[in-house]
């Protein structure tokens, strides 16, 4: 029988009562309800199958309910900030680029993050090649028609991007400082469906993205790959060039991995990591990798941070490039 101490006020009851009730729930482990995992950017773009790959796979894992969550917005800051800033308890996690964690910070100070000291990585999972595609009714077949367009009208060829400064935009910018040419880019802030019904449109020349969202629009004979930003052929479309193999070094992948807020105690913290990479090792995660196009390249939290700051030498030399542009 639980005793109550005559000297006891109505309020202290309520709190004794209350504590008696809510330890069982404090007591139960992670996770004891649905988990939040932000996607910045929209919808239809090439992150929307990684997201809902690796919540599918994490809702099977930790036995709750993953809902996928798009915040698009202000170059993909604005989702990751609403996970770097939430509570770090575990229940919220979201997907994030190196164009987000490692640029952003250098030309936005006002941004909640500046490096990997302000955010909790859990994992790298995949690099995703940039690729450059033209209308298939363009007169330009190949990626040295492409450039040859692009020198003779300077800043006239228009490239539709996914957002200012997301990593098809810099990977544009990088081309055009090796190349010592000047391809505009035109950003979306709805992704790279948006960019790419802008290619579709005739709105522009040429569309910059990746092979999850252009794959079936050149399955149908729409468009045309010319070019992929990697070392060698890019498996998903051979029959493009490889832009280094073309002469011009740059090799700009969107990098995508999945951060959470600081703090959380370790033991959440370490089942989300060790969970994660159970993910990104297994033959499912492989399987869809292959089939999207995506290089697997899985990383724990320090080979992630490590790479950011790569990231982030890289882009400041980048910037220094394009403000001397200006």
């Amino acid at each position: 029988m639980f005793l109550i101490p005559r000297n006891t006020n109505i309020f202290m009851l309520v709190s004794l009562i209350g504590a008696l009730f809510l330890s069982p729930v404090q007591a139960q482990p992670y996770p004891n309800r649905d988990i939040t995992f932000i996607v910045p950017y929209g919808p239809g773009g090439s992150t929307d199958p990684i997201s809902r790959q690796f919540a599918s796979q994490l809702e099977q894992a930790l036995k709750v309910s993953v809902n996928v969550e798009n915040k698009p917005g202000g170059s993909a800051t604005i989702g990751t900030a609403a996970v770097i800033r939430a509570k770090p308890d575990g229940y919220t996690l979201g997907l994030t680029s190196n164009s987000v964690l490692a640029y952003q910070p250098l030309v936005n100070k006002a941004l909640a993050w500046k490096g990997p000291e302000d955010y909790q990585s859990i994992i790298k999972l995949v690099d995703l090649p940039t690729i450059i595609a033209v209308r298939a009714d363009s007169p330009w077949q190949t990626f040295e028609d492409f450039m040859d367009a692009v020198r003779k009208n300077p800043g006239k060829i228009r490239a539709a991007v996914s957002g200012y400064r997301t990593t098809p935009d810099l990977a544009i910018q990088e081309l055009n400082k090796i190349a010592q040419v000047r391809i505009a880019t035109i950003p979306f802030t709805g992704g790279g469906g948006e960019a790419l019904i802008a290619l579709l449109g005739g709105r522009v020349e040429a569309s910059t993205g990746y092979a999850p969202t252009m794959l079936p629009h050149v399955q149908a004979g729409k468009i045309r790959i010319i070019a992929s930003f990697t070392k060698d052929k890019y498996f998903a479309f051979p029959e493009a060039s490889s832009v280094v193999q073309a002469g011009y070094n740059v090799t700009l992948p969107a990098s995508y991995g999945i951060v959470a807020p600081k703090g959380m105690p370790n033991e959440i913290k370490d089942k989300i990591i060790a969970t994660s990479l159970a993910i990104g090792n297994s033959p499912e995660f492989a399987q869809f990798a292959q089939k999207h196009g995506l290089i697997l390249d899985v990383k724990g939290p320090k080979g992630m941070d490590e790479e950011m700051d790569e990231y982030t030498r890289i882009f400041r030399e980048l910037i220094v490039f394009m403000d001397q542009k200006k």
